[in-house]
């Protein structure tokens, strides 16, 4: 079959969805959605009961969130091509199924290296499940005027699934058990494949499909998993460990190696015309950027507010609430009335804004402070800022690919976010310890408080924060086009979005 007829096929797939029936297939993806990006802090929460019952120490604690982390991060293009390849609806149900599997054996595991496994085959089959939620989210309404409104209400769910998870876990864990916190995605990956099924069109397979491009995978999936390994070990170690730069060279060579391959390959893995325009570049590097600003927010206030102001689990959850709503209220207007507008630069631009002025409340902490006073003010911006950067980056980040290329453009998306949020656990980490040792050996002889020493640690990390933040608002204003330069107007009706939306860099169908 050739490219055009698999185009022909793909638009009248598209054209032969209802109103309703899109509008179906969104709440089935941002359930999906919303299982992948809690699932990331829901076990946090969980953690200091289950290494109470399993019995592992505080130094093995870290891989459970490791092993998700590095499998997750070096599968995702492997994952969104293979949706390219044989189908999204495909893989997206193996991607709930499989994910739900490796829940429930989390959910029973008797010890510790059980859990670890299964912490790393959800991060596998989350590869797979999210670029096909994102990929099949811009084939399902690519042709509709309801694509703001479509990709606002994921970008929502995208953004604040961090929140709810700790919210979640909390809940979870209080009442019932650390077990619910893994137990629960069967709730809704169960149900989710099941509508996959009925909702989803199955014709998204390319024929005749290319051959897999293998030394791309290797390369890529070795060189992340360096990456994501790294970061991790310079958290628990030291960024001078020899293991730690082993990993940073061994990833430094390999995704040298496979940009490339990439460059020779007939049919590559990653087509270099994606990242390299500037309008998807520039949103796959805020969609980094802001996963690692963010990381602070989160690690941070969460234990401002259970060591310093004594919030039980439940009740932090409850404080991150507002920065929730935040996202939900912004993202969709983003979308929907602003991006329209002004492009994804000045909206990104705007979020990086709102994300520094939030970094600089949040360096106001006191031993003595109050949710009212010295939380609340700073979680708002926070999240209408994180709302601005995912909206824009989600639309920009697969707008005016090629009908083939969807699902690993997707990839890319949740590859930045990811690597992002690497970065940002370990250098956020390291940046709070050297500043916790140093306030303590220079107040020896005044024998300063923990407290004291932890508020001032969780101050100079909301600093490390706002740099970050302004490192974005940088890359933003040179990398990202103006307006002008970029056209956001969603393809015509019954035509494929690589021939209908312009791209500013030649990126065309042939």
């Amino acid at each position: 079959m050739s490219s055009a007829t698999t185009r022909a096929t793909a638009s009248s797939t598209t054209r032969s969805r209802g109103p309703a029936n899109r509008w179906a297939v969104l709440t089935l993806l941002g359930v999906a959605q919303l299982m992948i990006v809690l699932d990331v802090t829901i076990v946090n929460i969980a953690l200091p009961s289950a290494q109470q019952a399993l019995h592992f120490s505080t130094d093995d604690r870290q891989w459970i969130i490791t092993a998700y982390a590095l499998t997750f991060g070096s599968l995702l293009l492997l994952g969104g091509k293979l949706g390219d390849l044989f189908g999204r609806k495909w893989t997206f149900v193996a991607g709930l199924l499989g994910f739900a599997s490796a829940s429930a054996l989390g959910g029973l595991a008797p010890s510790f290296g059980v859990l670890v496994a299964a912490r790393a085959l959800q991060g596998s089959f989350g590869a797979l499940l999210a670029p096909s939620a994102l990929s099949l989210l811009t084939i399902t309404f690519h042709d509709s005027p309801d694509r703001p409104k479509a990709f606002g209400i994921f970008s929502a769910i995208a953004a604040s699934g961090t929140s709810v998870g700790l919210l979640l876990g909390g809940v979870l864990t209080q009442t019932l058990s650390w077990r619910w916190c893994l137990y629960v995605n069967l709730l809704f990956a169960i149900p989710a494949a099941i509508a996959a099924m009925r909702l989803i069109d199955g014709r998204g397979a390319q024929r005749p499909r290319p051959r897999i491009d293998v030394a791309g995978v290797v390369a890529a999936s070795a060189g992340f998993f360096c990456l994501v390994y790294g970061f991790s070990n310079a958290e628990s170690h030291a960024w001078s460990a020899g293991l730690t730069i082993a990993a940073f060279i061994a990833s430094g060579v390999l995704l040298s190696l496979f940009v490339v391959i990439e460059h020779l390959a007939k049919h590559p893995l990653l087509p270099l015309r994606i990242v390299t325009d500037r309008s998807r570049g520039g949103a796959y590097a805020s969609m980094a950027i802001v996963g690692a600003a963010l990381f602070s927010v989160f690690l941070f206030m969460t234990f401002y507010m259970q060591q310093i102001l004594h919030f039980s689990p439940v009740k932090t959850g409850l404080g991150f609430l507002p920065l929730t709503g935040a996202i939900i209220i912004v993202a969709p207007l983003v979308q929907t009335k602003i991006l329209p507008r002004l492009g994804p630069r000045a909206v990104i631009v705007t979020g990086m804004t709102l994300g520094i002025a939030a970094m600089v409340i949040f360096t106001r902490l006191t031993p003595g402070g109050s949710y009212a006073t010295h939380v609340l003010p700073g979680l708002i911006p926070a999240g209408a800022g994180a709302a601005c950067v995912f909206s824009a980056s989600f639309a920009t980040g697969t707008l005016g690919v090629r009908h083939t290329d969807v699902g690993v453009a997707a990839a890319v998306v949740n590859t930045a976010q990811q690597i992002g949020g690497s970065i940002g656990t370990a250098l956020l980490s390291t940046i709070f310890a050297g500043a916790l040792t140093g306030y303590l050996a220079s107040h020896s002889g005044a024998s300063p408080s923990v407290a004291d020493a932890s508020v001032h640690a969780y101050t100079v990390g909301f600093t490390a924060g706002a740099v970050i933040f302004a490192a974005g608002l940088l890359i933003a204003l040179l990398v990202l086009p103006s307006r002008r330069a970029t056209r956001t107007r969603s393809p015509a009706p019954g035509t494929d979005p690589a021939e209908s939306t312009p791209a500013p860099d030649g990126d065309r169908s042939s």
